[in-house]
């Protein structure tokens, strides 16, 4: 219960109608000499009103409000308490989480209590927008109707149990299949900017099961990913709990030049981030520039913090968030209250703010950014527009590694003849060019950029390459809405560009399959072929596994890729293609200019268009007639393969155990820098000759309805063994292959990872993970850290972890340790054949130095220095409890 008058902050400000809302003023905090307002970065001045309100001497105490109120640009980063506004979630990842949800409901039965306990404490939207694919790609008229129908056939099983959690979870409101993806519907119409509880205004602020939730920081409403697991907690009442963050402030000045996207400057702002260092930090952006940038173009940047590393890119309130509050349909009454409550706050930004200070800063003017593309498998490897023929055939020869494929001369003529039809596919051709992900749909300006720049070359005769797989995946129904004003969607078509579906497809590996002609030539020239995606992801496998060269590119740039069918041209000097009269057609010939774009946004999208199409969004026919029960616990179907109970919670009792020390453990993995949760967790597709695919035989799944990992989250058999089994995974005990291999120590053979660690946990052999730098970079895949612990892996050792994987490792009662600065497993000469000790016992303390030690075959030791990332007291109660739900649960049933 938050206090009644913390700091004598309780005031009231005007409201639109005349009357009068409750305030908790953070001028309170100023008159009592605890902080400097117009010193303090926007985003910090919002964890300090969440702990100001929610201030009740438990969870939020009076330290917790002096020590954020005093953010210092340098100052000690102690840890501090953030509760949320509300929780969001998508369905790859809202399905485990409610399935936990679920789980504990029946522990804590186990555990002598109430069930009915078990439920979100704040408000939690989940929407389905993860489990659509290009099955029909958009060269088909009707692509839209025929991937939602095999959706549902797909999902059904799914889909009855978010309809179950729906029924039966108070708080929790579903956002059915077919009506956009989360973060755009988050920003067009979940996003309240100010809530308004009981007569109480404060900032909506969020975090949500998808690393891309940081999108909604454009809107002014502080907000990051998560893993599902510490999600959960928030939905039981719990904060999170945070290192107080370094804030590095991002200038941004001018104004880009005409032609350059949005895109293009995010990309550029990727790469300068990445650079720079911001792991773990926030990021606000602030300066004269931000006056140029729409709303849209301001959540393009915001969505991209996960790909520079940022818990968060924020954008204080300001005019223009009004104005899009407006624009996307939000009532007269509720726009003038957002807006006089963060002026009356002291949130809201103008002309004359005067710069925050920063833990540190950069710059950017506007107009030095150029048209690019990122690639060929990091976001933040941006490469020039201009350069880009250079460039990827360098890519071809060069090494392999983040920018090489590692071919040989002889190889890079190689073309492969595709069966019944009269072209060849080669090395750079594209075979996939999507209109996709939520980065680039919410932005009109790119998107009708992409429609015009479609006219134009229809216009002119132009025509996609017949090996592109084509696809649309607008964000939200309105961009379909604001095509059709415009009279865009029949040219969009005419390229091949038809709606597939409203969800997240191409960019989190929803591609669908390659026609078998095409994938049969891949396979049989070892081609290294291409996809040019509006997407924000493009890591090795991820987008395809056949796919080896990925870009990144806005809107338009993928309709111009698919126009010239390669990824080895250069759009300065080579023609796109050719006009109906057989003339060369320059891509300048058919881009839009920037007057063009204006006129038609201005023409084409109005309030009345969101109005219209979020008053119906949580109603879809097929949805509403799914059937569920009515039950507080949810009838578990022990013959479902796709939701059954986790054994995370299995054996609880009321009293913590002691921690044992790791003993003996073996190397399941070594690996090197840059592994992402891509790599570890389960995604895409299930290959039938893997442990998953075995199983899903096993249990008479045919391999045409195996659907994609993420689509069985809710079933750790079949995600437990895809853990550590992505194509492009390189194990290095494992020298020679590459995917979901290991070498079993005990017998010296190389079989499937999921397998050897079985025959480890039966032998009760304890297991590490030995990894590099930013370990676990990307998506905040809660599966990477689930599947990690059932393998029976009880320590992670790496150079450095990412943000949301350590935390998510701590979640599950998984030990993550870093090597001393300077040390790694190379230069420590281990080759991953030794046993680790690691004496971790009750005693454990935040950051502690804990001293390991490697037993080689021949008896001799290495021992070697390592922090133990349990970063906070909270931490050290997560691990002690085997992990955050544990905790909660305890607790729960104590109280």
């Amino acid at each position: 219960m938050t206090s009644a008058n913390p700091y004598d902050s309780r005031s009231t400000f005007d409201l639109s109608d005349g009357s009068q809302g409750v305030i908790f003023r953070l001028q309170a905090l100023e008159d009592k000499g605890l902080t400097k307002l117009a010193k303090l970065p926007f985003s910090i001045r919002v964890l300090v009103e969440a702990a100001l309100r929610n201030h009740d001497g438990f969870l939020v105490t009076d330290e917790d409000v002096k020590t954020i109120a005093g953010w210092q640009p340098r100052g000690a980063r102690v840890e501090i308490p953030f509760i949320p506004a509300r929780v969001i979630l998508q369905d790859f990842t809202g399905v485990p989480a409610v399935v936990d949800i679920a789980a504990c409901r029946n522990a804590m039965v186990d555990l002598g209590g109430d069930a009915a306990k078990v439920n979100p404490a704040v408000n939690v939207d989940l929407v389905i927008d993860h489990s659509v694919q290009v099955d029909t790609d958009g060269r088909h008229q009707d692509a839209l109707l025929r991937n939602l129908d095999i959706e549902y056939k797909r999902n059904n099983e799914r889909y009855e149990f978010l309809k179950w959690g729906q029924h039966n979870l108070d708080n929790f409101r579903a956002v059915p299949p077919g009506r956009g993806i989360v973060h755009q519907v988050n920003l067009e119409w979940i996003a309240d900017v100010a809530f308004n509880k009981n007569g109480t205004y404060y900032p909506d602020s969020l975090v949500g099961t998808d690393s891309h939730t940081t999108m909604i920081n454009g809107l002014g409403v502080l907000g990051w990913g998560v893993g599902g697991i510490e999600a959960e907690a928030v939905m039981l009442g719990q904060p999170v709990y945070m290192l107080a963050p370094d804030v590095v402030g991002f200038k941004l000045k001018g104004k880009l030049r005409a032609g350059v996207t949005a895109t293009d400057m995010t990309l550029r702002i990727v790469e300068m981030l990445r650079e720079k260092g911001v792991v773990g930090k926030f990021v606000e952006f602030y300066g004269g520039g931000l006056d140029s940038l729409s709303l849209a173009d301001r959540a393009t940047i915001a969505n991209m913090a996960p790909e520079y590393g940022a818990t968060c890119g924020f954008f204080p309130v300001d005019a223009q968030t009004i104005a899009y509050l407006r624009l996307s349909g939000r009532s007269d009454e509720h726009v003038a209250n957002v807006e006089a409550y963060y002026r009356a706050q002291g949130l809201f930004r103008t002309d004359a703010t005067p710069d925050p200070e920063f833990t540190d800063t950069l710059e950017l003017d506007l107009a030095e950014v150029d048209p690019a593309l990122a690639g060929p498998k990091r976001p933040q490897d941006r490469v020039n527009l201009s350069d880009m023929k250079t460039h990827f055939r360098h890519s071809l020869t060069a090494k392999v590694g983040h920018q090489g494929h590692g071919l040989s001369e002889d190889k890079l003529g190689t073309e492969i003849p595709i069966e019944g039809q009269d072209y060849s596919l080669g090395h750079g051709d594209v075979v996939i060019a999507a209109i996709t992900s939520c980065t680039n749909t919410s932005n009109p300006a790119v998107m009708l950029a992409a429609g015009l720049l479609a006219r134009n070359a229809a216009a002119k005769g132009l025509t996609t390459k017949p090996w592109v797989k084509t696809s649309l995946a607008p964000g939200s129904r309105v961009v379909t809405d604001y095509y059709d004003k415009a009279g865009l969607s029949d040219d969009l078509a005419k390229l091949g560009f038809n709606v597939v579906g409203y969800g997240c497809t191409t960019c989190i590996g929803n591609s669908g399959p390659l026609p078998p002609e095409i994938d049969a030539a891949i396979t049989k020239g070892e081609l290294v072929v291409g996809s040019v995606i509006s997407g924000n992801r493009n890591f090795e496998g991820r987008v395809h596994n056949k796919v080896k060269a990925s870009y990144l590119a806005s809107p338009p740039l993928v309709v111009a890729y698919a126009i010239a069918g390669t990824l080895d041209v250069n759009f300065d000097t080579d023609p796109i293609g050719k006009d109906s009269a057989g003339n060369d057609v320059m891509l300048k010939d058919v881009w839009p200019s920037d007057e063009e774009i204006r006129e038609v946004i201005a023409s084409a999208i109005n309030p009345e268009m969101f109005r219209a199409k979020y008053s119906d969004v949580t109603e879809e026919p097929r949805w509403d007639a799914i059937e569920v029960a009515d039950s507080a616990l949810y009838p578990w179907n022990g013959d479902s393969t796709y939701i059954q109970q986790p054994p995370f919670f299995q054996g609880i009792t009321p009293e913590l155990p002691p921690i044992q020390a790791i003993s003996g453990a073996k190397v399941l993995l070594k690996l090197g820098d840059s592994v992402t949760t891509d790599h570890i967790s389960p995604a895409g597709s299930i290959p039938a000759d893997g442990p998953a695919g075995k199983y899903l035989i096993s249990k008479g799944v045919p391999k045409a309805g195996f659907n994609s990992f993420g689509s069985r989250r809710g079933n750790h058999e079949v995600m437990m063994r895809g853990t550590f089994a992505n194509v492009r995974i390189r194990n290095q005990i494992a020298p020679g292959t590459e995917g979901g291999y290991t070498t079993y120590w005990p017998s010296g053979e190389v079989e499937f990872v999921y397998d050897a660690a079985m025959k480890y946990v039966a032998s009760g052999t304890p297991l590490v993970v030995l990894g590099g730098t930013q370990y676990g970079t990307g998506s905040s895949r809660d599966w990477a850290a689930k599947g990690t612990l059932l393998l029976g892996v009880k320590a992670v050792i790496t150079k450095s972890f990412e943000r949301i994987h350590r935390s998510n490792l701590v979640g599950m009662g998984v030990l993550p340790l870093c090597f001393a600065e300077g040390e790694g497993a190379e230069e420590l000469g281990l080759d991953g054949s030794e046993s680790f000790d690691i004496p971790i016992g009750d005693d454990v303390s935040p950051l502690q130095e804990l001293e390991v030690t490697a037993t080689k075959a021949d008896g001799s030791t290495v021992k070697f220095k390592t922090t133990v990332r349990l970063d906070t007291p909270v931490e050290v109660d997560y691990y002690k409890n085997g992990g955050i739900l544990q905790t909660v649960l305890r607790n729960m049933a104590k109280s």
